[in-house]
């Protein structure tokens, strides 16, 4: 009788256990408390990888919050994130349709804003195979070496006259290396170069700027009391006035052929346009336009935000600075300029730049991502239409990950397999999956040949007066992690 009671309890018990693991799957992510209308918006403040991170400590890596009328989901740990690339990635391969890039980047035409399909695809293939191929960073290298003769130049020259604003050098630096492999030449004259300068770094601000819509979408008429669209347009018609300008003196010179050597990514693309290769699309004006800015505006940030903060953190570890700068002289010889081919020999530079990236990822929470299909993710319920954060600052500081993560300590990558190419999840500064950068290799190329050079022919020290404790570590609010203040250094010429 008992037997037969078992048995027929077994369906019920299998329903139940059924029902059970189905609810479990709809459970929604931990969320903290919120306020009406504004949702979690206030627990950004002041610096939001800062306090995403603190609220994950309470609240899980995986997080869900309102931010206005948008549901955000939080990822604050390698795991999340490998759950994510392995089993979801094209899932989470969109970007939200965001009001700044929308609105200055020729309607999200670009590679790092647009949304997943088949132009993103298309645009991202010429990229890869025509921009920023290893062949075609290669031919870059003469670029790099006159840019870095220029900018050491300038700074022996002004070593002797007092302390150097050494952000605003490094920032010259960069801007002139993409200009010249972007649009085939130098800024030289200083008013147009002050104003690229000023214009991409305005426009970097923009990204991070407050939008009504882009949180309450109901409510984006209220734009109409707000200065931010004046101030795109006015940004936009800088860039687009200045790319343009650079586009029609390459039409009437002549476009040269993608393949030759001495093309410019100008050059490529409009060779692309005019013939494009089989099964490869041709991009239009706006598209051609669209992608340069977006080589302009990365590029740029990415390596000036790494080299701040890497010759920021050299200062305050003079140990680190000093075994840096012997195996930099061993390799390279003393006088000489340090080669890229040079580089290569010098593993602990290598582990420098990583330690850089680690504490200093130049975007702390990558750029934002919007799933285009309902999911689950470590058991729980994820939305189509869910905005998604990746805290890659908070990541590369896990206890879980890293001994010591607060303290910069190269070593730890010395005879390390850990790398940033998308593999390691507890180390992304460039991205994961689909969307990882993909001037990555670019990026690293000049980054890794600018700081061995800097190191290799100064010697540098704080302004007098003051120690390497006194160097203010804060950072600046904003899409991106550069100093909060510029860094004013002594430079002093290696005999």
């Amino acid at each position: 009788m008992f037997l037969l009671l078992l048995l027929l309890l077994i369906p019920f018990l299998f329903l139940i256990l059924k029902a059970s693991s189905k609810s479990k799957s709809q459970i929604h992510p931990p969320s903290p408390a919120s306020l009406p209308f504004i949702g979690h918006l206030h627990l950004l403040l002041p610096i939001p990888y800062r306090a995403l991170h603190s609220l994950s400590l309470t609240h899980g890596p995986i997080m869900l919050l309102r931010l206005g009328q948008i549901p955000t989901l939080i990822l604050s740990s390698s795991s999340s994130v490998r759950s994510m690339t392995k089993s979801h990635d094209i899932a989470f391969s969109s970007r939200p349709n965001l009001k700044v890039p929308r609105q200055l980047v020729y309607n999200s035409k670009n590679i790092s804003f647009s949304p997943y399909g088949a132009y993103w695809r298309q645009s991202r293939k010429l990229s890869v195979l025509h921009l920023l191929s290893t062949k075609r960073v290669l031919s870059f290298r003469p670029i790099r070496n006159s840019e870095l003769s220029i900018m050491l130049s300038h700074i022996s020259n002004h070593s002797l006259s007092g302390p150097i604003n050494l952000s605003e050098t490094i920032y010259f630096f960069t801007t002139n290396i993409l200009c010249k492999v972007a649009l085939g030449q130098s800024i030289t004259e200083e008013s147009q170069c002050r104003m690229l300068h000023y214009s991409i770094s305005e426009a970097t601000m923009l990204f991070s700027a407050f939008s009504v819509d882009d949180y309450f979408p109901s409510l984006k008429w209220l734009n109409m009391f707000s200065s931010l669209d004046s101030k795109i347009a006015k940004i936009f018609k800088k860039l687009d006035g200045f790319i343009t300008s650079v586009v029609e003196d390459h039409l009437i010179a002549g476009v040269r052929d993608k393949d030759d050597d001495n093309a410019d990514l100008v050059d490529i693309l409009l060779s692309l346009q005019k013939n494009p290769p089989s099964g490869e699309f041709s991009p239009t004006m706006d598209e051609v336009k669209a992608i340069i800015l977006n080589m302009l505006a990365a590029g740029t940030s990415t390596s000036f935000i790494f080299l701040e903060w890497a010759m920021s953190e050299l200062i305050q570890n003079p140990k680190v600075m000093k075994k840096l700068k012997e195996e930099v002289t061993s390799v390279a010889g003393k006088g000489s300029m340090v080669t890229e081919e040079n580089v290569n020999k010098m593993p602990y530079l290598k582990a420098v730049a990583k330690e850089v990236l680690r504490l200093h990822p130049p975007a702390p929470l990558l750029l934002p991502r919007e799933t285009i299909e309902d999911i689950e993710l470590e058991g729980y319920k994820i939305p189509a239409k869910t905005r998604v954060l990746i805290n890659a600052w908070a990541i590369g500081r896990d206890p879980k990950s890293w001994d010591a993560p607060e303290e910069f300590i190269p070593e730890r990558f010395i005879n390390s397999d850990l790398d940033f190419r998308g593999q390691d999840f507890e180390f992304i500064p460039f991205g994961v999956g689909r969307r990882i950068c993909p001037g990555m290799q670019f990026a690293v190329a000049t980054i890794e040949f600018a700081l061995a050079n800097l190191v290799h022919h100064f010697d540098w020290e704080m302004p007098k007066g003051l120690s390497a404790e006194d160097l203010n570590m804060d950072e600046a609010q904003g899409l991106t992690m550069h100093r909060k203040y510029p860094l004013v250094l002594v430079a002093k010429k290696v005999d």
